[in-house]
């Protein structure tokens, strides 16, 4: 598919463990199939994956000799509750993740899954049904032939 296997981060939002284990397991599948390699990382929330991910692209600056990543996959829940918490942290995430993207030309697969309820989380993570942590593990794969595609990486 891509050739010169592509190096991908997986950040997963634990704060629901059980949709998070799903959407990994729907990523990582496509990730294997597709001969990339990765890492994953956990974090407490999706308000904390751009942060993260902006640590490591820092990080990366810092310390030289270590691998880049060619890519992103950010995984995670958030669930509305009765307050506008579900707003702020549905909204910042995507734009933190955005910014990050157009400011550093990262792929990025999106993969938080905004939802009313758990019904509709498990009908989105399941890897029988929507399996949207492969959606975003293919997302993350297709923006790095993008870029390639455009100069960023050798071939």
């Amino acid at each position: 598919m891509i050739g010169d296997d592509p190096h991908i981060l997986i950040l997963e939002a634990r704060f629901y463990p059980d949709i998070a284990d799903e959407l990994v397991k729907g990523a990582t599948a496509v990730l294997e199939a597709a001969e990339a390699t990765f890492d994953r990382i956990d974090v407490p929330g999706v308000f904390e994956i751009p942060a993260a991910i902006r640590m490591n692209i820092k990080g990366m600056d810092l310390v030289g000799g270590r691998r880049r990543y060619d890519g992103y996959v950010a995984l995670g829940c958030v669930v509305r509750g009765e307050t506008s918490h579900y707003d702020y942290v549905c909204g910042e995430s995507a734009r933190g993740l955005m910014d990050l993207s157009l400011h550093y030309s990262i792929a990025v697969g999106y993969g938080i899954l905004t939802v009313e309820n758990q019904e509709q989380a498990w009908e989105r993570a399941d890897v029988s049904k929507k399996n949207k942590g492969a959606d975003a593990a293919r997302a993350a794969l297709r923006m790095i032939e993008v870029k390639r595609h455009f100069g960023y990486f050798p071939r």
